[in-house]
């Protein structure tokens, strides 16, 4: 029980009041299983003082859009600009190379308290959570001074090019070709699901470089510009009607040798530095947006007088002890990072996706069957309402990333221990 859920005269209904600024679970007075430092505990006064004095009205409430929002633009640009200008922009990034270097805990801490204050912890995005970790990693100190820097103003931003029509899950069966010449390599081929593409001017890629190596070797990691480079994306429209993602095609795109990251050859372990970041790396925050999310449902609810009907009332409780287990298992996390730990203990990355990707399905299933027959109907030129697209979004979530069935047998067999199974056909 938290103290938002208690009044002078004992425990209340966490759905009869009207939902908090900052969600049940997470807010002012809540209790931590985490015993904070006192310098922890003053970072986190740091951040709300700060988000108290600069947090702009104008991004109260706002939400980042999946696809481009021309009247947000302007907004979400100033925001970026106030962020950067603060050093609130590549926080997890050591101080050298224009970070904050903050742990994992402070990362946290920043998470909840921009929740809090309801307005977006903006991010340099692809360029600040994978292509980053992977050249501070693993490139040479030249690389990382000409690198990093436009991530952090925002002069480069970075789609993905990893996934192909052929390989997805198996990712080194990758067929796109990287052939060196002079001090370039030419770069031929096709990616696929490409997000992002619609902002990037710079794509990060996987190419095979040397053909008679073993599957896991002989790819290499190469950043090079999509502009003017015979790089063409083909939109990809989605059952929300909008195109996220995109094919790529390299048509004799060029890329210096100054910008393959490990090394020829050598990208298979960058690779594996940049997914170890997309798969884990909001483990610890994620709840705060499953949070506000839940709370937007209540309020539906609450508009449509159905806050006291006992099925529904289940179904909400269902969804928020999802949401308070994604939390406590996030803060876990946390709790490791603090006591000297990694927070990427074997299945850590598998499990959590596992356990978001399904709740959101879910959670969406009960939001548009609690809007009942408004939930078939669409708005002009195919408009969809907030719930409805998040329905048709989350469709994907349990694919994209590693699919629930791989995933689970990660944790089967690395974490387990039990044998792998057979081959199709073979022997059982």
């Amino acid at each position: 029980m938290t103290a938002q859920e208690t009044d002078a005269s004992g425990p209340r209904d966490p759905l009869s009041h009207e939902a908090p600024t900052f969600p049940v679970g997470a807010g002012r007075d809540a209790p931590s299983p985490i015993d904070y430092t006192p310098a922890q505990q003053e970072f986190r006064a740091e951040i709300r003082d700060w988000l108290a004095a600069n947090a702009p009205d104008e991004m109260r409430g706002v939400e980042v859009p999946r696809a481009p929002v021309p009247e947000l633009d302007a907004r979400i640009r100033r925001w970026a600009d106030t962020l950067t200008e603060a050093r609130y922009m590549c926080v997890a990034w050591p101080t050298e190379y224009g970070g904050r270097g903050l742990s994992g805990v402070e990362v946290s801490i920043m998470n909840e308290e921009f929740g809090r204050a309801d307005v977006p912890r903006l991010t340099r995005g692809m360029g600040e959570s994978l292509v980053g970790p992977a050249v501070i990693t693993h490139a040479t100190e030249e690389q990382k001074s000409r690198i990093l820097p436009p991530i952090i103003s925002g002069e480069h931003d970075y789609c993905q090019g990893f996934s192909e029509p052929e390989a997805g899950s198996d990712l080194a069966s990758l067929r796109t070709t990287g052939v060196v010449d002079g001090d370039e390599l030419v770069i031929n081929g096709q990616k696929v699901w490409t997000s992002g593409f619609w902002k990037a001017n710079r794509i990060f890629l996987l190419c095979r470089t040397n053909p008679d190596a073993p599957k896991h070797r002989g790819i290499s990691y190469v950043l090079t510009s999509v502009e003017d480079n015979g790089v063409e994306f083909r939109p990809i429209t989605r059952m929300t009607g909008k195109a996220l993602f995109s094919e790529t095609f390299f048509t004799d795109t060029r890329a210096s040798l100054d910008d393959v990251i490990g090394g020829l050859d050598n990208g298979w372990r960058v690779a594996m530095t940049t997914l170890g970041s997309e798969r884990g790396g909001s483990a610890t925050t994620q709840h705060v947006a499953f949070l506000r999310q839940f709370w937007r449902l209540v309020d539906e609810v609450r508009k449509r007088g159905l806050i006291d009907d006992v099925r529904v009332r289940e179904q909400l409780a269902w969804a928020y002890s999802q949401v308070e287990t994604i939390r406590f298992t996030g803060l876990g996390l946390v709790a490791d990072l603090a006591s000297g730990g990694t927070g990427r203990g074997a299945g850590n990355g598998s499990t959590s996706k596992i356990r978001w990707s399904e709740y959101q399905r879910r959670m969406t299933e009960i939001a548009m069957d609690l809007l009942g027959p408004d939930a078939l109907v669409v708005g002009e030129d195919y408009d969809l309402g907030h719930w409805q697209e998040e329905f048709l979004v989350t469709r994907s979530h349990t694919i994209w990333g590693g699919t629930a069935e791989v995933q689970r047998n990660i944790v089967a067999e690395r974490v387990l221990g039990l044998p792998k199974d057979p081959a199709p056909g073979g022997a059982r």
